[in-house]
């Protein structure tokens, strides 16, 4: 698929389709959460350069606003880094012989050689 972000995580029968769907969606709030810090960074520095106090004065609002965005963007991408950690241990342990015990912890099957 041209232009699909998942198209280069491999093959769509080893990843969970909803794995897939968190991380879309995580990308696309991460990506709206960008372009909107692109608008406030534009209009911070419109206003910083007026000099005019009262667009000086928004500027602390526009900041906060910018920071907290970012703060929202990290936390994304620790759930998409969260969730990719998950998708690819459950998808080794399947491969590995390994189980997920009934308190979703995983549990190792050693397979013996000889």
């Amino acid at each position: 698929m041209e232009g699909d972000i998942f198209s280069g995580i491999g093959n769509a029968n080893q990843v969970d389709g909803k794995v897939l769907q968190t991380f879309q969606k995580n990308f696309v709030q991460v990506q709206d959460i960008l372009d909107q810090n692109r608008l406030l960074i534009n209009e911070i520095n419109q206003n910083h350069e007026s000099k005019i106090p009262d667009n000086l004065s928004r500027n602390v609002g526009l900041i906060r606003e910018l920071n907290n965005n970012i703060r929202r963007v990290v936390d994304l991408y620790a759930d998409l880094s969260s969730s990719f950690t998950k998708s690819v241990e459950a998808s080794s342990e399947g491969e590995s012989g390994g189980s997920l015990k009934s308190n979703g912890k995983a549990s190792q099957k050693r397979i013996r050689s000889g």
